[in-house]
């Protein structure tokens, strides 16, 4: 790992020289000031920002890690960015967006030249190259998700686990005997997001206890790619009479829409729950019974846990918030079995 005496020898100037670019407390000419960031960049150089912190050099900026893929939606991924911009100004803070799809560059820039007090993180996948870099950079830092196995960090998230099993307990207490599920994009499965993972495995340890059949479809985000997922869901469980949705509302849209053309009704001919619910289910048409995501407390308590860290306020903390449920009415005791309508 590269030191500050091995950045300093590459720009041809002093340690003090690279240590008063890095806090900002003396001038430093310009063209001095881009040999030393080139070599910091070239070298991957890592200062420890516990140490910039104990120096009291405060840039009231947090960043946000939150890399927006070509599956990401960018309507939801908005509403995390701005709760958390929302929860960072009520305490004077800005907030630097680190939207790349490397996630590990944009906080090591940003940490290198002293930009942030702080980060964010968000995306989090079950393994995360940003758990070891935060931890090497000494970097207040809090997580909205929980990496596996992490217990030394600030992290908050949904109790998505719990969340499965109550999706299928509340249908099952129903009566429903075969669910099927419109998830997230495939892609999100291949690259392990940590969310799905405990969803899908709560989801299915509950129906397996319950003897509950069911299938998922993985569909692109899209009303045509709802519309498709179900009338692939009727093929794979014909007898199905419960549907949950655990994506964003593109593809429930288009779920609904294609229920709606096929002359069935909610909760008459299927019952329909809407699981971790980023989008406002009692909106859609028609409204949805649902477990709703948490965002603006998953993101301000975020904030807050990351601003105790800077201000060396407590310890890191794991939190799950229990899921809680709303009824409007779109689940009810099976009818005709919805597929053979």
């Amino acid at each position: 790992m590269a030191t500050i005496n091995d950045v300093a020898q590459a720009a041809g100037v002093s340690i003090s020289t690279v240590s008063y670019a890095l806090s900002g407390k003396r001038s430093i000419a310009a063209s001095t000031r881009q040999r030393i960031m080139r070599a910091i960049d070239e070298l991957e150089y890592e200062p420890n920002a516990g140490a910039r912190m104990l120096a009291g050099a405060r840039t009231n900026i947090l960043a946000l890690s939150a890399p927006l893929g070509p599956d990401g939606h960018l309507p939801t991924h908005m509403r995390f960015v701005t709760s958390v911009v929302e929860a960072a100004r009520a305490h004077d803070y800005d907030v630097l967006l680190l939207a790349t799809d490397d996630e590990v560059s944009g906080i090591r820039r940003a940490a290198s030249r002293s930009l942030i007090d702080g980060v964010v993180v968000m995306g989090v996948a079950t393994i995360d190259e940003r758990v070891p870099l935060v931890r090497r950079l000494g970097l207040p830092s809090a997580f909205i998700g929980i990496p596996p196995g992490v217990d030394d960090m600030s992290c908050i998230d949904l109790d998505f686990d719990r969340a499965g099993r109550d999706a299928v307990a509340m249908l099952a207490d129903a009566g429903h005997t075969s669910i099927g599920v419109i998830g997230h994009p495939h892609s999100y499965v291949d690259r392990d997001t940590n969310f799905i993972r405990r969803f899908t495995h709560g989801f299915d340890e509950e129906c397996r206890q319950r003897g509950v059949r069911t299938a998922t479809q993985w569909p692109e985000i899209g009303r045509t790619g709802g519309q498709q997922a179900y009338d692939l869901l009727r093929e794979q469980l014909p007898d199905m009479t419960a549907l949950v949705f655990h994506c964003n509302e593109p593809i429930v849209e288009g779920a609904l829409r294609r229920i709606a053309e096929l002359g069935l009704s909610i909760p008459g001919d299927l019952s329909v729950l809407a699981a971790c619910a980023s989008y406002a289910a009692d909106e859609l048409e028609p409204p949805l019974s649902a477990i709703p995501l948490p965002l603006d407390e998953m993101c301000h308590s975020a904030v807050e846990n990351a601003l105790a860290l800077v201000d060396a306020l407590g310890d890191p903390k794991v939190t799950l918030i229990a899921p809680t449920f709303l009824d409007r009415g779109s689940i009810a005791a099976p009818g005709p079995v919805a597929n053979q309508a």
